[in-house]
């Protein structure tokens, strides 16, 4: 009796046990190709002149964002929100394949508001020196 007793626990129990769910997100394909980076959330719009610092290049090439990031470890970049449409901003973009324009803004003339680690993290507000 005893036996048939733990088999028929042993069936409840295996039964009844609850299931994980597993969820994987990934892209296929390639990074879009914009003149100024993409943003760091799909659908990986076209940013605009501005939208990333300095430090987001590399011998003019972007370092890419969210999945195609490869930046270093521990890298820490500013953004200007005010050029993002998740914050409002309903100005132009461009279009993915779009060359930089021949009138770019001055790196210098930067002025990040936020600091985003090139996975779509947002690390805090940066606060900007008045000149």
């Amino acid at each position: 009796m005893n036996k048939i007793k733990f088999l028929a626990l042993a069936a409840i129990a295996a039964s009844g046990a609850p299931k994980a769910a597993a969820q994987i997100n990934f892209y296929i394909g390639v990074a879009p190709v914009c003149p100024y980076g993409y943003f760091d959330y799909a659908p990986h719009n076209c940013a605009p002149d501005g939208y990333y610092g300095p430090e987001w290049f590399k011998a003019s090439v972007f370092i890419g964002a969210d999945s195609w990031f490869h930046g270093p470890n521990g890298f820490q970049g500013q953004v200007d929100n005010t050029l993002d449409p998740q914050y409002g901003y309903s100005g132009p973009l461009p279009n993915a394949g779009d060359k930089p324009s021949a009138q770019r803004r001055a790196p210098e003339k930067f002025r990040g508001n936020e600091v985003r680690d090139g996975r779509g993290n947002i690390r805090g507000e940066h606060q900007v020196a008045k000149t």
